[in-house]
């Protein structure tokens, strides 16, 4: 087993111009980076909300090991399905009441590491009734988990105060926690003081010029006028690239690096 492995996290992946990005990034940072394994927020995988298999295949067929998913993840393919029918890796929230038992958690091995992938849903904001309390769900999966594994947490959270307690309440028990949720990357990439690699939002992967990855004119009107609009999505232009490359210690299954890496392309 090598003393280090490395991780590329990419950060929420929004519609076709997402998947296109990671098509055609993702093997060039395999190449220089040589990740032992690739993790990707996909819950605006198809068409900005949700799931099909198709987009999963996709993101699997560039290099996408492991899924995570957050409040979207339901809105096109029914999961429970999902699990029965196909071996993808996913991650629904963990503290979310419909969550497959297949979709709990994921544990793989790769170079003789262990590694389990959480997703975990924030309460704060985010008008979900069908959460628990991440905070006492996580201490509850924790437990049940292999030791010496490197855990990875992607906390799926609007409210930076709910992520930032959650990396300080996990400091130590996880190789890392990364939020997702908000699509704007954040500058506090850290090693937290007792070993876990924690970034607040990673960002999305996804149309630069837009809110959220929405095109702009809709969130404008939506912002004059008060009223409930439809989500489109640009389909052409730029594209905002946004992820975080850590290197963790197996032997103390701590973080050694954290990096946000960030691009824009054509």
């Amino acid at each position: 087993m090598p003393a280090k492995s490395k991780i590329i996290f990419l950060g929420d992946v929004v519609g076709s111009l997402g998947r296109q990005a990671v098509k055609e990034v993702l093997p060039q940072w395999q190449k220089k980076y040589r990740p032992d394994i690739v993790i990707a927020n996909i819950e605006n995988l198809a068409h900005g909300k949700g799931v099909t298999i198709k987009t999963l295949q996709n993101m699997r067929d560039a290099g996408v090991g492991i899924f995570t998913g957050g409040n979207h993840i339901w809105a096109k393919h029914d999961l429970n399905e999902l699990a029965s029918e196909t071996d993808f890796a996913i991650c629904c929230p963990a503290n979310d009441s419909r969550t497959p038992q297949k979709y709990l958690y994921q544990i793989t091995k790769i170079n003789n590491q262990k590694w389990v992938v959480v997703a975990l849903i924030g309460r704060t904001f985010m008008e979900d009734d069908n959460s628990s309390n991440p905070f006492l769900k996580i201490d509850k999966i924790l437990p049940k988990l292999p030791p010496n594994a490197n855990i990875i947490i992607d906390l799926h959270a609007e409210a930076t105060s709910e992520k930032r307690a959650m990396g300080f309440y996990l400091d130590g028990k996880v190789s890392a926690v990364l939020g997702t949720h908000t699509h704007i990357p954040t500058a506090d990439a850290q090693i937290l003081p007792k070993g876990t690699g924690y970034l607040t939002d990673v960002g999305m992967i996804g149309p630069y010029y837009s809110v959220l990855g929405i095109k702009t004119e809709i969130i404008i009107d939506k912002f004059l006028t008060d009223t409930h609009i439809r989500h489109e999505l640009p389909e052409t232009g730029q594209i905002e690239i946004n992820a975080v490359l850590l290197e963790i210690d197996n032997q103390t299954h701590h973080t050694n690096k954290i990096r946000l890496m960030r691009e824009v392309i054509d």
